[in-house]
């Protein structure tokens, strides 16, 4: 026995951004972040907090599946961005929701639906949990450079909140990390601590070399599809959907060329809400469910790549 989903919800912020909103203030223009990312606009927050948008996914979450949070016997959140370093960001959303079970937080950054994902799938396999509720949430606008054209203009913030319990859909799952930090990353700065020797910068704004992360995402598709592929024992074209992080255009363009496979395998939404780090791939996925895009039957390969660097891989056969 492994998991299923059984209800999934989302929730952005009310403020949405566009690229000459961005051109305003930064020397950059519509034309120049839609070739360089395939992104119109993004959802920033103003007055929302990132528990405030959990909350709200997680509530739709929880009614599509018809269940109550008492239900819950464990509570994940995959984020880098938390309200607080601490309590975790799962203890503030099930404080909201009224429930009381374990709660705890995964940090693997753009992977950490996938390891959270993994997270449930083991409990409820070992028997430690019965029903998870999954929830990806990120306000990366808190740690970008606001003044950084080639870093700003890619993020937006979200949430996606998935209800995951005992079935046989998930086939196949797996979480690996080839550890670069360099590429991508944000400190957390040492405080006004007394005792630390040498000054060091405090600022935790996001830090990318955008030519090496893109690099790593396309060759992990690649080779994360090929491996998913061979222990199916599948071929690409028994594949539905292909649900890649939502990174850039251009990564995911450039692993369905080298893989030469049909846009139509590849939904994509970053158009709409730029990167949101974690909470990408069950946002997109909640919206293709609303929409009925997925059957009954469909096989579903779902892919994160981010800051670790990290990657991960599931496949679903998918029960509505």
């Amino acid at each position: 026995m492994g998991i299923k989903i059984i209800g999934t919800g989302r929730k952005m912020p009310s403020h949405v951004v566009t690229n000459t909103d961005l051109a305003d203030f930064l020397d950059t223009s519509e034309e120049w972040i839609i070739s360089k990312t395939g992104i119109h606009t993004r959802h920033i927050c103003t007055d929302e907090s990132l528990t405030d948008l959990a909350v709200s996914a997680s509530l739709t979450a929880l009614n599509r599946a018809g269940i109550e949070i008492e239900d819950v016997s464990m509570l994940i959140c995959a984020t880098t961005s938390g309200d607080y370093k601490t309590p975790s960001l799962a203890c503030c959303v099930l404080e909201k929701l009224g429930g009381f079970c374990t709660a705890f937080d995964v940090n693997a950054a753009c992977t950490g639906f996938i390891y959270a994902l993994d997270v449930a799938d083991s409990f409820i396999r070992s028997g430690k949990a019965n029903t998870v509720l999954v929830v990806a949430a990120e306000m990366i606008s808190r740690i970008v450079n606001w003044e950084d054209r080639t870093s700003c203009v890619l993020f937006g913030d979200g949430a996606s909140a998935c209800v995951v319990t005992n079935g046989n859909t998930l086939k196949y799952i797996r979480t690996m990390s080839d550890p670069q930090v360099e590429p991508l990353f944000s400190k957390t700065g040492y405080g006004n601590n007394p005792f630390i020797k040498v000054q060091h910068s405090t600022c935790n704004y996001v830090q990318m070399q955008g030519g090496q992360v893109y690099k790593f995402a396309v060759k992990t598709i690649e080779n994360e599809i090929r491996q998913a592929l061979r222990i199916l024992n599948m071929k690409a074209e028994d594949v539905d959907f292909f649900m890649l992080h939502q990174a850039n255009n251009r990564i995911i363009e450039g692993a369905r060329n080298r893989l030469q496979l049909p846009s139509e395998k590849f939904p994509t939404n970053i158009n709409q809400y730029g990167n949101m780090s974690a909470a990408s791939i069950p946002v997109l996925l909640d919206e293709m469910i609303e929409d009925n895009k997925i059957k009954d039957g469909d096989v579903v390969i779902m892919i994160g790549f981010g800051a670790g660097m990290t990657a991960g891989t599931a496949a679903f056969v998918w029960e509505n």
